[in-house]
């Protein structure tokens, strides 16, 4: 439906209500699966995840493969709050 061949390729739109009324107009979430981790990384103060991946994946779009393996984040950007500086997260294995 979405992005042929990306990862939203399957998801699909919430369902409007009884009254036929679409009460959210976004996609719903994908399903995220365990991301076996094979690297353990210490967040440092001025990191980004496009660099993380970039150095990881020599590809820096794939940043979302971190935050999918790291689900206490919300959003990508939370990882590298300053508050966060010396947590470790986890660098999952690239797929191919």
């Amino acid at each position: 439906m979405f992005n042929k061949g990306t990862r939203y390729e399957k998801l699909r739109l919430f369902d409007p209500t009884s009254e036929g009324e679409i009460v959210f107009k976004g996609i719903r979430p994908r399903p995220i699966g365990p991301a076996p981790g094979v690297i353990e990384h210490v967040v440092k103060a001025g990191e980004r995840l496009d660099l993380l991946a970039g150095h990881y994946y020599n590809d820096s779009r794939s940043w979302w493969r971190i935050v999918d393996a790291n689900p206490d984040f919300l959003y990508g950007g939370d990882i590298f709050q300053e508050n966060l500086e010396g947590q470790v997260i986890v660098i999952p294995k690239a797929r191919e």
